[in-house]
């Protein structure tokens, strides 16, 4: 799954919602998650944020201490 994250709590996932791929635009705000809006398009989704604020997540495995040790 791709995330990125913007200032003040933003972040866009994408998801498929009834087999349509779409931008999910959250944002958190003191401690709770709130749903902005659903895009469909990069042009939608620049409605909501500003595209030049995100910045990609990349979510890396988990290693495993005791395989790594040897």
């Amino acid at each position: 799954m791709t995330r990125w994250h913007g200032p003040n709590g933003i972040e866009v996932e994408v998801i498929v919602l009834n087999v349509a791929p779409l931008y999910k635009v959250s944002q958190t705000v003191n401690g709770r998650r709130y749903h902005v809006a659903y895009a469909a398009t990069i042009e939608r989704l620049a409605e909501h944020v500003d595209l030049a604020d995100l910045v990609e997540i990349y979510d890396f495995p988990a290693i495993d201490q005791a395989s790594a040790a040897g």
